[in-house]
């Protein structure tokens, strides 16, 4: 089936059919420019979204918890997926939409081109045609001419008085009449037979090898049209194993969520390391009531050789949890409780009036209201790259990271002293190559940068070992408190427990009550009391963090040195701060010094 054959006389109808067939094409190509736009804005939005819901964060904000990685491992998967958009917007915009463009320019031109040289030959068959009906025209007023003249010339040679002069004029005149018709008759032979052979040459060979060019051209079209859209199918298939492996990595993060493990990272997170608060003691409130010697209620402790039942010793609760997180803190105006002798027969506790109880309850309620001032004061503390203020195990944890951290600081000094030790070495031998000495500033900063690295070291290392130290203790010191509860003879000592070392009675401080000791400003236990110090000066303690003493003012001594040149104290109002190691005379307990 031919369009040069069947169709040789619908040249208009070609003409507006390849038109529609290149507008479709140049449809296509702008549906798919819409698609790709599409894809583009949607990959945009998808980056958007995924940068929206992973910001920016530190080392030390990463997140830990399986579900939280597991939703960050979802975020990076579908970033990839994103990037496979683009690529898909890309490729369209590349191998189809790029290509049907240029493909459509050539089709322009190519159909053009066609459409021309139809017109011309069909201008030229017009042409031959008014060249035939031109002389058709001219033959047939020529003959009509003759046929004029031939009678002319029979009226003047029949009548007897035309003269023989006008008869031969007539018959002259009917020879070239005849003789033009004749002429007339041999061109339009000529035109007529070379019309005939141009319009054959034209509706058999010119017209069909046009329209043959055209339906050609109409059907690679076509061809190019279905490649366009296997291509379009070809740009998303190629994307979809890797688009798979984004879904899988999905589907992995998602089963990588571990509750058991995010619940250990919570207590590895918030684990204090203290222990859980031990019994309250029982506080005797009837032991001042006259009682006879058969009256055995279980109010009256039992006394053996004038001293109180150990059982019912009220000693101090150290280093403890209480209710509200905080223990109540005595005013300081009451006098801390003494055990006053009594004869054999009675034993009596000092009393407990309702104001103190008040008192009891309204620090209580305040204790929350006191936390932030002492935070405060204690960032301006000399010592609070200790990390004291913490609590233990989470102290451990961060001096532990510091001293990895510093270890790599450690690890890269020494290589680049090794390394310029090595170019030092290499300078030595080849003088050309560089001066040896000036690499020398270089090498002796980075040694003493080593030295600073290990000194930083040594002291969170030595933080360390105290952290550890106390953690491990803790237990020992808890299990030795209920021991120590029950000892029969002693007296408090100021780390909250009794001792029968009555030497130390000279040396111990003023003995507040036992509630004095509680730090009422920090979240985690309060500091022991490791011995205590007169003050030689007089201290103003204009600084955040220290404390104003004055001159022979008894403290308690909480921390020691640290090499800085402060030391860490507590008044017996239960005021801590820092003091110039200077400005007093220190004495430590025995059993502080052992540990």
């Amino acid at each position: 089936m031919s369009w040069g054959t069947d169709l040789w006389d619908q040249f208009e109808n070609l003409d507006k059919h390849s038109q529609w067939g290149i507008d479709f094409l140049e449809r296509y190509a702008k549906f798919v420019k819409e698609r790709l736009e599409i894809e583009q804005t949607y990959a945009k939005q998808l980056r958007s979204l995924v940068k929206k819901y992973c910001p920016k964060r530190s080392k030390e904000d990463e997140p830990r918890f399986t579900s939280c990685l597991s939703f960050y491992s979802i975020l990076n998967e579908l970033n990839d997926y994103a990037g496979q958009r683009e690529v898909v917007a890309e490729e369209m915009g590349h191998r189809v939409y790029g290509e049907l463009m240029r493909y459509s320019q050539d089709l322009k031109a190519e159909r053009k081109h066609h459409l021309q040289e139809g017109r011309k030959a069909q201008q030229y068959l017009d042409q031959c045609w008014k060249h035939m009906d031109n002389s058709k025209k001219k033959f047939e007023r020529e003959c009509k001419e003759a046929e004029k003249s031939q009678l002319i010339y029979e009226r003047l040679d029949n009548d007897i008085n035309a003269t023989k002069s006008e008869v031969e004029k007539a018959k002259s005149q009917l020879y070239l009449r005849q003789h033009m018709a004749e002429e007339s008759k041999n061109e339009y032979a000529a035109q007529l037979q070379n019309f005939n052979s141009e319009q054959w040459k034209h509706f058999n060979v010119a017209i069909p090898q046009i329209f043959k060019n055209l339906q050609d051209m109409d059907e690679r079209r076509t061809v190019k049209l279905g490649e366009m859209y296997r291509c379009f199918a070809e740009v998303e298939r190629r994307v979809i194993p890797i688009i798979s492996k984004c879904l899988e990595g999905m589907v992995t993060a998602a089963k990588n969520v571990n509750e058991r493990r995010d619940s250990g990272i919570v207590v590895e997170s918030f684990k204090s390391g203290f222990e859980p608060p031990g019994d309250f003691p029982f506080e005797d409130f009837s032991q001042n009531i006259q009682r006879t010697g058969s009256d055995g209620t279980i109010g009256t402790p039992k006394m053996e050789g004038g001293k109180p039942d150990p059982k019912h010793a009220v000693s101090r609760t150290k280093n403890k949890l209480w209710l509200f997180g905080k223990k109540p803190k005595i005013p300081p105006s009451i006098p801390p409780p003494s055990l006053p002798s009594f004869p054999s027969g009675h034993f009596q506790t000092p009393k407990f009036s309702t104001e103190r109880i008040a008192n009891h309850l309204s620090e209580m309620k305040n204790a929350k209201s006191k936390i932030p001032s002492f935070r405060t004061v204690k960032r301006g503390a000399p010592t609070l790259e200790d990390l004291s203020h913490l609590p233990p195990e989470q102290r451990r944890k961060k001096l532990q990271h510091r001293i990895d951290e510093l270890n790599k600081e450690l690890q890269k000094e020494m290589d680049q002293r090794d390394a310029l030790n090595k170019m030092k070495d290499v300078y030595e031998k080849n003088p050309q190559m560089g001066d040896p000495g000036s690499l020398q500033p270089k090498i002796s900063e980075t040694i003493c940068n080593m030295e600073k690295l290990r000194s930083e070291i040594h002291k969170n290392e030595s933080w360390l070992a105290e952290v550890e130290g106390k953690h491990g203790s803790r237990s020992e010191r808890r299990a030795s408190a209920d021991v120590n509860h029950h000892a029969p003879h002693g007296r408090e000592s100021p780390e909250g427990s009794y001792t029968d070392d009555h030497s130390q009675e000279h040396r111990s401080p003023p003995q507040p009550d036992p509630h004095e000791f509680d730090d009422e400003f920090d979240d985690d236990d309060p500091l022991p009391v490791i011995g205590h110090c007169k003050a030689l000066y007089s201290f103003d303690g204009s600084n955040e963090g220290t404390l104003v003493m004055k001159e022979n003012e008894v403290l308690y001594v909480i921390e020691e040195d640290k090499g800085d040149g402060w030391t860490r104290v507590r008044k017996q109002g239960g005021e801590e701060g820092y003091v110039p190691t200077s400005y007093v005379e220190i004495t430590l307990e025995k059993n502080s010094k052992g540990s």
